[in-house]
């Protein structure tokens, strides 16, 4: 039987983490200091993983089972939800480390923070 809003809100920690499933897949990981997690438990390659979804109450049960039909379209797809995550999140910090403000901030310091005998390239008069 799916999960209910009433039901997620009204589920008290026990003394070891409990889950509550949804279906195809999601369920809710109940800790025992009370945290809610949304997990993703899917196949890839032959073998079970599991994606997280978010923490309950900041991602509602309907985001949840809407971030676990677009994982599953990407299996579906041949890609691996954890894998593209990761690969996204590189992709992000590689541009925020590429960024204008990253390189102008760089070449300042190397210009007026160090000594000026020490320049990389030959100051011109």
């Amino acid at each position: 039987m799916p999960l209910s809003n009433t039901g997620i809100r009204t589920a008290k920690p026990e003394a070891k983490p409990r889950k509550l499933y949804d279906e195809r897949g999601l369920f809710l990981l109940l800790s025992p200091k009370g945290g809610k997690w949304w997990r993703l438990k899917y196949r890839f390659d032959g073998k079970e993983k599991l994606l997280s979804l978010g923490v309950y109450p900041d991602v509602s049960l309907k985001q949840a089972r809407e971030r676990r039909d677009d994982a599953r379209k990407l299996v579906a797809d041949g890609v691996d939800p954890s894998e593209n995550r990761k690969a996204t999140k590189a992709t992000r910090a590689d541009r925020a480390g590429n960024s204008f403000e990253v390189v102008a901030r760089e070449w300042f310091s190397l210009l007026y923070l160090k000594p000026l005998t020490k320049l990389p390239f030959k100051a011109q008069h």
